[in-house]
């Protein structure tokens, strides 16, 4: 006789304790108490006569056989939620959205009103991201990512803008060193962001340009790098349109111009009915067209 699966209360119960950490965590996820998420662990280790946990209660670890179940299980639940949602997605409801960190506060979150006025049924969750996208193992519906066109194949890709990149900086720097020329640059403090290590020498290359040297200071995230050039810490090569704002406002200047990285912003979604999916990266082309229009 063929044994019937453990009890999906108890796998869920799991898999939320796996994935998070911490059976409280799991508990407040799932809207159950942390004395439900332990007892449905205990019979779901009883049930398949195998240790999941390990260790103290103020320290669980996954044992090897709670490792192998947990990937299993996440990607299964994953699989089960895109299913219900190809077959009740309609237009309201949560749409899950992967962006970028920096694309997220500086483009898309002064942006975002406009789609809720006009959408105010949808609710976008936002998480950031820059790992590459697999909706067979991911729940969210659309993700924003920017590289040079290897996309994955199971998605309907929209392009958005090609990047273009250049030095930037703050005008009170300008008046410390004078930049009309790369070679000014060596003279200049330049900053770097540990997410694009290479900036300036990509910069270089596509502005057919030679620089000497391009050692400075480092900072861990692309928002931080921003926010020390408009500090006046010194120079670091940004996307135009991550920037724009700043330029306009003169918060930042631009000595040199920008140059086309290669790279181009697109917005990745599910293949399949997905409505939301599909009105939300029409709004984001139609915003990239009204900002062009604009400028």
């Amino acid at each position: 006789m063929r044994r019937t699966l453990p009890s999906l209360n108890a796998l869920a119960a799991f898999e939320a304790a796996g994935r998070l950490g911490r059976m409280t965590d799991a508990a407040n996820e799932l809207a159950v108490t942390h004395s439900a998420i332990s007892r449905q662990v205990k019979a779901l280790e009883a049930d398949l006569g195998a240790k999941l946990f390990e260790g103290p209660r103020s320290g669980l670890r996954l044992t090897t056989s709670g490792q192998a179940l947990l990937g299993e299980l996440t990607e299964s639940f994953n699989r089960i939620k895109r299913a219900v949602r190809t077959i009740t997605d309609d237009k309201t409801g949560p749409l899950d959205v992967s962006v970028l960190g920096t694309f997220t506060m500086r483009w898309l979150i002064p942006r975002l009103h406009r789609f809720q006025k006009t959408h105010s049924g949808v609710e976008v969750r936002l998480s950031s991201s820059d790992q590459p996208v697999d909706f067979a193992r991911s729940s969210f519906d659309v993700a924003i990512r920017v590289g040079a066109g290897e996309w994955p194949r199971d998605a309907v890709v929209t392009p958005l803008f090609d990047e273009q990149i250049g030095p930037v900086c703050a005008p009170s720097l300008l008046r410390r060193h004078v930049i009309r020329s790369p070679k000014d640059l060596e003279g200049a403090p330049l900053l770097h962001t540990r997410t694009r290590p290479h900036a300036w020498r990509d910069w270089a290359t596509r502005a057919d340009c030679r620089l000497k040297s391009v050692s400075g200071q480092h900072f861990e995230h692309f928002y931080f790098l921003l926010e020390a050039a408009i500090a006046g810490l010194g120079v670091a090569v940004a996307p135009f349109q991550l920037v724009e704002e700043d330029l306009r406002t003169r918060r930042l200047v631009a000595p040199l111009g920008f140059v086309p990285s290669g790279n181009a912003y697109v917005a990745l979604r599910r293949q399949g009915r997905l409505h939301k999916a599909s009105v939300f990266v029409a709004w984001l082309k139609s915003e990239v067209a009204a900002n062009r229009r604009a400028n």
